[in-house]
This record gives structure tokens, sequence and C-alpha cells, in this order.
């Protein structure tokens, strides 16, 4: 049995990222619907704004899913509140000590699962209490961890120190890419990028048409003074090089960066003022998909490969 399909009662080792701007309900329930995890993303949305996205989560699936907090948020009081009120199920924590929420959801019989970039991170995170980590690697779109630490270095790390359930993340959005990380000590894998390029992803469809045009070294890790993020190279991206090349303090980096930038870019379509964050491994993403599709071409690719893995020959 996999620990991971065990820990949230899924059919598939597969979560989804709770993206910004992205993981609405609509997302999270079309990929529990398929057989994975969907997680409403809750860094975008004002604490009604969730409430409501929760309530309509719980009568578009009967699957289990999730919700993923950003500990930075200004209103986490009543975000947390609000999960405990309208009877979440599983929290994934993020940009924040796991000890600060851990015990405190637990005591209300919430599956914690925390996202760490570190393998010093990851053990906090099982010592704070948390059910499962996810480990995610440089390659990963959206807010990164400092050290750039790969996908392929960090699982087998993480997986050395520490006993509680490891899913993988970053640079993951294929079969072999998730049977890769599962051979590398992962019990399963979160994807994010692969998923803002889906039907059901909140995005716009400038950005979703973004992603498919991405190509190899199309984005990169950037504003590690503010929080490190991995970007589109667009209009805003060379404003904040240009920027760096004339060693900007880190109130020159906030100005520049301002109110609303990802949601500009993300939600309201904006390719060239706004923030467009997305993963290395949209070189491989090459079109829109309905989530169901999605989910079925992983499991499909990830089996064939398994296959072929079997027939090596040294």
């Amino acid at each position: 049995m996999n620990r991971i399909t065990q820990l949230f009662n899924i059919q598939y080792p597969i979560v989804q990222g709770g993206m910004i701007w992205n993981s609405g309900y609509k997302l999270a329930s079309a990929v529990s619907n398929a057989g994975g995890l969907g997680l409403i993303g809750a860094g975008s949305m004002y604490p009604d704004v969730l409430r409501e996205h929760i309530q309509k989560c719980k009568k578009a699936t009967d699957k289990p899913f999730g919700v993923n907090v950003p500990m930075l948020y200004p209103n986490i009081e009543e975000i947390m509140q609000i999960l405990i009120e309208e009877g979440v199920k599983i929290v994934f924590t993020s940009a924040g000590n796991p000890k600060t929420w851990t015990s405190h959801l637990k005591a209300h019989g919430i599956t914690v699962v925390h996202v760490v970039s570190s393998t010093k991170f990851a053990l906090k995170a099982q010592e704070a209490g948390v059910d499962a980590v996810v480990a995610e690697g440089f390659e990963a779109g959206g807010h990164n961890g400092r050290d750039e630490t790969t996908t392929l270095t960090l699982i087998p790390m993480v997986k050395e120190q520490i006993t509680i359930p490891l899913i993988a993340a970053g640079g993951i959005a294929t079969g072999r890419g998730m049977l890769a990380a599962m051979t590398l000590g992962a019990d399963g894998v979160q994807m994010g990028s692969r998923f803002a390029a889906s039907t059901e992803s909140s995005s716009h469809d400038n950005f979703k048409k973004t992603i498919v045009e991405v190509n190899e070294g199309d984005t990169m890790l950037t504003l590690k003074e503010l929080a490190p993020v991995r970007l589109v190279k667009n209009k805003f991206f060379n404003e904040v090089q240009e920027l760096y090349a004339k060693c900007p303090t880190t109130d020159d980096l906030k100005n520049l960066l301002g109110r609303a930038r990802a949601k500009r870019g993300m939600f309201e379509g904006d390719l060239e003022d706004g923030e467009l964050e997305i993963g290395q491994i949209a070189g491989l993403i090459h079109d829109i998909l309905p989530v169901e599709n999605i989910i079925q071409n992983v499991i499909s690719e990830f089996e064939i490969a398994k296959q072929e893995i079997q027939n090596f020959n040294f």
C-alpha cells in the first residue's frame, strides 16, 4: 500500500500544488474526482472567498481535497478558523514555521503537510508533528528555496533523514518524472505547472498559453532578497534585472514589485507587466488539457516507464 494514497485516502499518489491564482475549487475538485488530491490555493484569496471555494469544492466532489496555506498570510488566524469551521480535513502549510499551527490543526483532526526546500526544514517539520512533507526542488515555479537545491538531489537527502511520508515537487509533470521521483525515495509527487495548464485552472488563458509556449531557459529564479520566485522572462522580469544592475536596496525591489503583480500576470493575463510564475518543466508542457486527461496520461506513462526499467540490462 502506498503511504500517500493511504494517508489521504486517494487513488493515485498525485497532489496538485496549491498555486495562487490557479487553484480554485474547480481545479481542486477536478483533481480529486480524477483520483489525485486537489488543493485550493488560499494564498490569493481573502478569507470570505476562501470559505466560498471550500463550500463549492465540497459540493463538486465527494473525494478528499485540501487547502494550501502560506503562513505569511496577514489574516492567518481567520484563515485557520475557517478551515476548522468548514471541516477541511487536509491542510498543506508553507512559508513559515510548522510549529506555529500544526498541533492546533491536528487537535481538530486535520492531516497536516508542510512544504520545505531543504533537509533542515524537513526535520523541523517532522519534529513539529506534521503527517508528511513536500520537498520542493529549485526547478519549481512560484516561491522557492534560496539554496537552489534541485529535486534530483533534494529527495534522496530528505529521504535519508526523515521517517514520515515524503512528497516530491519541482520539475515533475510527466509519468516518467513521477517514476524518477519515487525511485529516488518519494512516496508521491506534487505537480503545479502541469495543472496550471489545465482547462479547470482559474488562471487567465493568456497565462496558460504562455506556459505551453515557454521553452528551456525561459524562466529564472529571482527576487531572493524578498522571497525567491521563479518567473517567466518578460518585460517585468527585465525591469527587475535592470534594477539589480544598480545594486538596489530591498525597498527598491519592493517598490518595483508593488502590489498584486502576480494577480495582474496570472489571473488578469497581463503578459508584459505581470508576474508570471511557472516551473522549469513548462518547457515539456505542450498542451492545455482537462485534468482527467492529465492524470490518466501521467499514470499511463508511469506504468510504461516502469515496464521499460524492468527490462534494463547491464
